[in-house]
C-alpha cells in the first residue's frame, strides 16, 4: 500500500523535475511542493459538546495528476473515477504512517486536543483535483463555551501548504461561530529566511537544505477560532 511518505517523495521528485525544466536554479525555491485547499466543519453531539471535525482536502492539479497516474487509476484519462476507484483511493488516504497527525492540530485552554485517525474517508477526482473528505473524532469531548478551541492547519515540514479555502461550518449548534485567520506572512518569511541563512552558513548546498528543510510549517499556518455561548 502506498504510504503518505512515499507519496510525498514522489511529489517532491516531480516538483524538482518541474523546477529544473523551468530553469529554477535551486529546488529550495520550489518549497512547498504540494498545495491543498482545505475546509473544516465542527460537529457537535446532542449534549452540545464538540465531538468531531470533518476535514476536506482538495489537492492541486499537478499533484493530483501525478498521484492518479502513480496509483494506476483512471487509465482511460476520462477525468472521472469509477466507484471501485473511489473506494481504492479512499483506502489509500486512510493509510496514515505511524506518527502522522493529519496536519490538523486542535488546542483548548492551551492544551493539545487528541484526535482520532481518519474516519469515514471518502475520495473522488473533481475537475482534475483529488478531493478527500474525512472525520477526526475528539478523544474527549469538550465545550468551546468554556474556552474557545483553536484549530491549526499546517504541515510542520512545510512540504505541503494548506489554505483554508472555504468558510468553516458548524453542525449541531446554532450559538457558535468559527473565524478563519491567516498567518503573519512577513514574520513567517523572515523566520524561514533566517533558518535558510544559517544552513547556508554551515556550508549546506541547496539539495542538502531540501532534504533537511527547516520545520517552519507552523509559522505559515492558517487557523480557525471556534467559540460558543457559555452553557447555562
Amino acid at each position: 500500500m502506498t504510504t503518505r511518505r512515499a507519496r510525498r517523495a514522489q511529489a517532491m521528485g516531480a516538483a524538482m523535475t518541474l523546477a529544473c525544466g523551468l530553469g529554477v536554479a535551486s529546488p529550495v525555491l520550489a518549497h512547498p511542493h504540494v498545495f491543498i485547499d482545505t475546509g473544516v466543519e465542527a460537529i457537535f453531539d446532542d449534549e452540545g459538546q464538540l465531538a468531531a471535525l470533518q476535514v476536506v482536502w482538495v489537492y492541486d492539479e499537478f499533484y493530483s495528476m501525478m498521484a492518479i497516474d502513480d496509483y494506476g487509476l483512471d487509465p482511460e484519462f476520462t477525468g472521472e473515477l469509477t466507484e471501485d476507484e473511489r473506494v481504492e483511493l479512499a483506502e489509500i488516504y486512510s493509510n496514515w504512517v505511524e506518527g502522522y497527525d493529519g496536519d490538523l492540530y486542535a488546542l483548548h485552554a492551551g492544551e493539545r486536543v487528541d484526535l482520532s485517525g481518519p474516519l469515514e474517508v471518502e475520495a473522488d477526482l473533481n475537475d482534475g483535483r483529488i478531493t478527500i473528505s474525512l472525520v477526526r473524532a475528539l478523544e474527549e469531548r469538550l465545550d468551546p463555551g468554556v474556552e474557545p478551541v483553536t484549530l491549526r492547519v499546517y504541515d510542520p515540514s512545510y512540504f505541503t501548504l494548506y489554505t483554508i479555502a472555504r468558510e468553516p461550518t458548524i453542525r449541531g449548534r446554532d450559538d457558535c461561530s468559527a473565524e478563519a485567520r491567516g498567518p503573519d506572512l512577513e514574520a513567517a518569511e523572515a523566520r524561514l529566511q533566517e533558518e535558510l541563512d544559517q544552513m547556508t552558513e554551515q556550508g549546506l548546498d541547496s539539495w542538502e537544505i531540501e532534504q533537511d528543510f527547516p520545520a517552519v510549517g507552523a509559522e505559515f499556518a492558517e487557523e480557525i477560532r471556534l467559540t460558543c455561548a457559555a452553557s447555562s
